[in-house]
């Protein structure tokens, strides 16, 4: 269970910091998405403790927060990209979605034997597509549109394969190799492109 602590005054006026006590034998600390610090520490262990702990790694703490910012501002640059606020530019991407889209379900689709109940777009930024196997419907994030076109590629392949094994087991890792080759190469670079571009 999670809660916040109250911490010493010069800790405060840094940051913040959730203590979740578990089951677990040492102390431990990562940053969240939004910066602050969350530490484990073993029930029962002292306040005075975890805030020693806490202090004695108050410049590792810094240098994290910092790298954390940078890669969130550069992941915000990157959808920024693609403007999605007004009425007019939603249909635009969604014109573009599907001119990319849809003839890559098609062509995958004859040579796989499988196919989508349908295909629709979200503006997802926490995964690139998903498939929902009970409707065997696909859902391709509008982000595609800035990948390299064979990365847009690698997504639709990859949920189309989920209609044929819903799980990331060795038989889906099979069926990327035979359908999609590339499919370790493209999962790189949209790693690399989605985290380096400003």
């Amino acid at each position: 269970m999670g809660k916040l602590l109250p911490l010493h005054p010069i800790i405060n006026n840094i940051l913040a910091i959730q203590i979740t006590y578990r089951r677990t034998s040492r102390l431990s600390m990562r940053i969240v998405k939004n910066g602050d610090v969350h530490v484990s520490a073993p029930i029962g262990l002292s306040r005075d403790r975890v805030i020693a702990f806490i202090e004695e790694h108050r410049d590792w703490i810094s240098d994290a927060r910092k790298k954390t910012s940078e890669r969130q501002q550069q992941r915000n640059a990157f959808y920024d990209k693609l403007p999605l606020s007004t009425r007019a530019e939603a249909d635009e991407a969604l014109r573009r979605l599907k001119a990319l889209v849809e003839p890559m379900v098609e062509r995958h689709a004859r040579e796989m034997g499988v196919r989508p109940s349908r295909v629709f777009f979200k503006p997802t930024i926490s995964r690139w597509g998903q498939c929902n196997v009970r409707d065997r419907s696909i859902c391709i994030s509008a982000y595609v549109l800035l990948l390299p076109e064979w990365c847009a590629e690698h997504v639709v392949v990859h949920e189309m394969c989920h209609l044929l094994e819903p799980s990331h087991n060795a038989r889906f890792h099979a069926l990327m190799d035979k359908y999609f080759p590339r499919w370790r190469e493209a999962r790189r670079e949209t790693r690399r492109v989605a985290s380096l571009s400003k």
